[in-house]
C-alpha cells in the first residue's frame, strides 16, 4: 500500500510539469465532449428503449403495469443507471487515448528525468500496446454490457463500473508503463506477480472518474501514476536480483550490481 501512495504522490509532482499536463488533460476533454453530444441526441430514445425492454421482462412487466407509482420508480431507475453509464464509456474512451497516444509520451518524458537508471529493454512497443488497449476495451465493454440488468439495483452500478474500470487500468497501463524499459520476460512476469497491486491501484483511478473536475484527468493520472509504481516497480526487481542497469551518472554506462 505504501508503494501505491509513493506512485500516486510522484504522479501528482509529475502533474505540475508542463510537459505533462497537456496530456493529462486533453483525453478526457475530448471524450467529455463526444459522449456528450452523444447523450444529447440520444438520451430519449435510449431511456425509452431501456424502459420498453425492462418492462418486457416477465418478472418486472407485472408490476410496472399493475401501478403507476412502480413504472415511475422504474423509469427513474433506468434514468440514473443510464446517467452513470456514461461515465465509463467516457473513461473507457479516454484511457484508450492515454493508452495509444497520451502516455507513450508522458512515459518518455518521465522515465528521462526520474528513472535514467532503469536500462531500456524494449519488451513491448507501441503497436503491442494498441493491440492490448483494444483487447482491454472489448472486454470491458462486453462486461459492461453483459452486467446492465444488475445496474437496475441501487448501488450495483457505481460497484460495477468500478471494478470493471479498475480493472481496465490495469490491463491497458499495465503493460504501457513497462512496455520500454522491460524485456519480454519480465513485462509478462511483473504484470502477472504484481496484478493484485495493479488492480488496487486501478481501482484508486477508477473511483476518480467519479469526482467532478478531477474526473477530466482521472484517466492520464491513473495512467501517470501506473508509470511510477511499474517502473519503481521494475527497478527494485533488478536490484534484487543483480540485474544490469543503467548507471546515469556515469555517462549511461553499464555495470554489474553485487
Amino acid at each position: 500500500m505504501k508503494d501505491i501512495l509513493v506512485a500516486v504522490a510522484r504522479a501528482s509532482r509529475s502533474l505540475m510539469r508542463r510537459d505533462i499536463f497537456w496530456h493529462l488533460l486533453w483525453p478526457g476533454l475530448l471524450a467529455v465532449v463526444v459522449w456528450a453530444g452523444v447523450a444529447v441526441y440520444s438520451w430519449t430514445p435510449v431511456t425509452e428503449w431501456l424502459y420498453a425492454t425492462v418492462s418486457g421482462w416477465s418478472w418486472i412487466g407485472g408490476w410496472v403495469s399493475a401501478s403507476e407509482t412502480t413504472a415511475a420508480i422504474v423509469l427513474v431507475l433506468i434514468q440514473i443507471a443510464t446517467a452513470l453509464l456514461v461515465v465509463p464509456l467516457v473513461y473507457v474512451t479516454a484511457a484508450m487515448l492515454v493508452a495509444t497516444i497520451a502516455l507513450p509520451m508522458m512515459l518518455e518524458r518521465v522515465a528521462r528525468t526520474d528513472y535514467a537508471d532503469v536500462e531500456q529493454r524494449r519488451g513491448g512497443s507501441n503497436l503491442g500496446s494498441a493491440f492490448n488497449s483494444i483487447v482491454a476495451a472489448v472486454l470491458f465493454l462486453i462486461a459492461l454490457v453483459v452486467s446492465l440488468p444488475l445496474w437496475l439495483i441501487p448501488g450495483a452500478g457505481l460497484l460495477i463500473s468500478v471494478a470493471l474500470t479498475g480493472w481496465l487500468n490495469q490491463r491497458a497501463f499495465g503493460y504501457d508503463a513497462l512496455m520500454f524499459h522491460a524485456d519480454k520476460g519480465e513485462l509478462q512476469r511483473l504484470r502477472d506477480d504484481w496484478r493484485p497491486q495493479m488492480l488496487l491501484l486501478g481501482g484508486g483511478g477508477a473511483l476518480l472518474a467519479y469526482v467532478p473536475v478531477i474526473n477530466l484527468v482521472a484517466p492520464a493520472f491513473a495512467g501517470l501514476a501506473f508509470v511510477h509504481y511499474m517502473l519503481e516497480t521494475l527497478r527494485r526487481h533488478r536490484l534484487k536480483y543483480g540485474v544490469t542497469v543503467l548507471d546515469a551518472d556515469a555517462g549511461a554506462e553499464q555495470r554489474k550490481l553485487p
